[in-house]
């Protein structure tokens, strides 16, 4: 059975409840971008000529049959223009939950209805006509949906460039032919040819040759990305000036584009502690209204002896139209909404519902060293063997039971052996200990490579110490129990590292480094990029711990991490962030994603978080402020100042005042776009690796 996108998603939001408040004719414009604002504008079209017109029937020009043109007008208000209130009020009533349709269906109803009666039934009540109020109300309230729509549709453009720039066909070489296929034919494995200028179809891996990228869109880094064989490509990023032939890794749904482009989807309906604050409130708010309308049109009515029923007719509409429900519904979904939009245009994702909440109040990062504070692409530079050894073997051992690992030392020991000439022997039963190494059979010997070196004899002892205060990271490699090889490991500090640290400082949040490499290795990184506080020799169990302790300290931690052994503690931290090189376990653990590798974006998503958490708080305080001095003035507050006759406009300045309200809401959320995230600062140089 077929079911059609936008009704699903209608029904989504309305069983989340996350726009409770919103109207019907907003939701529709949301989950249905071209016809719902088509929708709008036919609508606001008949509106705003029939409510002028029936305002001057009824201010500047009386002939002797305006009543029943205001009446014939207002009907037509009433019946198309505010169709999706009252559909939206009988959805309210079926579920038992009052929303923002509900008030207006009754206010607008109370106006056109006493006017009809007033007309149609002469002499049996005053003859009071309220036509210019239920279409005045009617077309200001589809105004602000429609300016709703367009905040949002703004908003929205980062998710359309996402899948509106993909191309839609690929050349795939098949049998060395080229052959154009459309991307939706694409499947893991194929080789595509990228031509310079072109965009890359599918996730894969460089097979042939070097280029830049231009990941921009994805990333929000402007710089272009060196791509040679081995490296990683991104559907959607934009190719420089080289050929290049990939390997299809991933398609479709599986897609990093298609994941990121979900994940923004997920986050717009995602609520913050403070929605369900809002939704808590709601389920009282309207019903209240209601109340409050009524029992101060009785009073008033139990005042004047019910000798003007106009008035107390005049103050329930003025009662439930001048309350801004939606303000109260918009006010943590539209700052949500921004935050979620402007984050990735910086290459930031939030995956995790809480995470913005939770990572505006985190106050301490930890974050590990290999590809998080380091270049992803760490390059063997040593290789050393005892005098009785064999370098070339070791590495073929080596690379034999690392081309079954993601790591990125597992890589550049790939990367040296090809580079070498030599071709890894076929390795069975690998097994990767998360934070310790890899191991298999390879030739019928147990071979392994440990990541944290145990105790090795005073042989090694030399060329231990001497690659570690080179800055190097060591691993050993072991055949059946005995060590047969250290490798050393250079791996440039990230460009942006130095900057990342200095601004979350500058925010008061400390920086922590957690490795499992050797403390002289951690130390050379942390001295260049400004951390002060390392603990290396740590596996995942440790930090962990490690993590623990400082929760229970009353620390809200963020764990910063790319790899595999990253995973169990991005997941127990409050907030889990995976940098973009992140293994798919690390981006699942993860809830927030960085698709650039540059550390700084970790300070433009914590600012990122409070600036959007501080909208909501903004919102909350105007919406709550709004209602609390308008709503006892609609009651009644001002007649025994100023009399009954200012009732008689009060009901339309309600609406106006309604719109005005949730129009603050959206432009508090609007600024986020021009919020300054940016973290520039002085990046100071770490020292070069020392040659081997």
């Amino acid at each position: 059975m077929f079911v059609d996108p936008a009704t699903a998603r209608l029904t989504a939001v309305q069983e989340n409840r996350t726009y409770f408040f919103c109207s019907r004719a907003c939701l529709t414009a949301f989950t249905a971008p071209a016809a719902g604002v088509a929708r709008l504008r036919n609508r606001l079209a008949v509106a705003w000529p029939l409510a002028i017109v029936t305002v001057v029937l009824t201010y500047a020009w009386h002939p002797s049959e305006w009543p029943w043109v205001a009446l014939a007008a207002a009907a037509v208000v009433q019946g198309y223009c505010a169709g999706p209130f009252y559909s939206g009020a009988l959805d309210g009533l079926r579920s038992r939950a009052g929303n923002m349709d509900l008030l207006i269906a009754a206010g607008t109803s109370a106006a056109f209805l006493y006017s009809a009666a007033t007309l149609l039934l002469p002499g049996r009540l005053p003859a009071h006509y309220y036509f210019d109020a239920s279409t005045l109300i009617v077309a200001l309230i589809l105004t602000g949906n429609y300016l709703e729509h367009l905040t949002r549709h703004r908003a929205g453009g980062a998710l359309r460039l996402l899948r509106e720039r993909l191309p839609s066909t690929a050349v795939v070489l098949r049998d060395d032919a080229e052959t154009s296929v459309p991307i939706e034919g694409l499947h893991p494995g194929d080789h595509v040819r990228v031509r310079p200028g072109e965009r890359v179809p599918a996730d894969g891996v460089v097979l042939r040759g070097t280029s830049t990228l231009d990941e921009s869109l994805l990333t929000g880094e402007s710089a272009p990305v060196d791509k040679r064989p081995g490296s990683p490509v991104l559907q959607g990023t934009v190719n420089g000036s080289g050929l290049l032939d990939i390997q299809v890794s991933r398609v479709g749904p599986d897609g990093t584009l298609e994941q990121l482009a979900g994940l923004l989807e997920e986050s717009e309906l995602s609520k913050v502690p403070l929605q369900r604050t809002a939704d808590r409130i709601g389920a009282i708010f309207v019903p209240a209204v209601l109340v409050l309308g009524a029992v101060a049109a009785a009073a008033w009515g139990v005042a004047t002896r019910f000798d003007d029923p106009a008035l107390v007719v005049l103050v329930f509409v003025a009662v439930v139209i001048t309350a801004c429900p939606c303000a109260f519904g918009l006010a943590a979904p539209a700052a949500l909404l921004v935050g979620t939009r402007r984050a990735a245009e910086e290459g930031i994702w939030f995956k995790d519902r809480d995470a913005i909440d939770h990572g505006a109040r985190v106050d301490l990062v930890l974050t590990d060293k290999t590809g998080t504070l380091t270049e992803g692409q760490s390059e063997l530079t040593d290789v050393w063997t005892p005098p009785s050894g064999d370098s070339v073997r070791a590495v073929r051992l080596a690379a034999a039971v690392e081309a079954g690992s993601e790591h990125p030392l597992a890589q550049a020991v790939l990367r040296y052996a090809r580079a070498h000439g030599l071709s890894p022997a076929p390795a069975a039963g690998i097994r990767a200990v998360a934070g310790e190494g890899i191991s298999g059979q390879v030739d019928g010997h147990s071979v392994s490579v440990e990541r944290i070196p145990g105790e090795l004899g005073p042989e090694w002892s030399q060329p231990l110490v001497a690659l570690r205060h080179a800055g190097r990271t060591v691993s050993v490699i072991v055949r059946d129990g005995r060590p047969v090889g250290l490798l050393g490991f250079s791996t440039p500090v990230a460009s942006h590292a130095a900057t990342g640290v200095a601004a979350l400082a500058a925010d008061g949040i400390r920086v922590v480094m957690l490795t499992g490499d050797s403390p002289e290795a951690a130390d050379a990184v942390a001295r260049a990029i400004g951390i002060s506080e390392v603990h290396a020799r740590l596996g995942p169990a440790d930090k962990l711990e490690f993590l623990a302790r400082l929760r229970r300290e009353g620390h809200v931690v963020a764990f910063v991490g790319d790899g595999l052994n990253d995973a169990p503690v991005l997941a127990g931290a409050d907030v889990g962030i995976a940098v973009g090189s992140a293994t798919d376990v690390a981006r699942e653990a993860g809830g927030i994603i960085l698709a650039g590798t540059g550390f700084a974006s970790v300070a433009v998503a914590l600012r990122l978080c409070r600036q959007t958490v501080r909208r909501v708080r903004q919102n909350f305080g105007w919406a709550i402020g709004y209602n609390a001095i308008l709503l006892p003035i609609a009651a009644g507050a001002l007649i025994p100042f100023l009399g009954a006759g200012v009732y008689s406009v009060l009901p339309v300045f309600g609406a106006a005042a309604m719109g005005l309200s949730s129009t603050a809401v959206l432009a508090n959320s609007l600024s986020l776009r021009w919020t300054r995230l940016d973290v520039s600062s002085p990046v100071r140089a770490g020292p070069r690796p020392l040659p081997s």
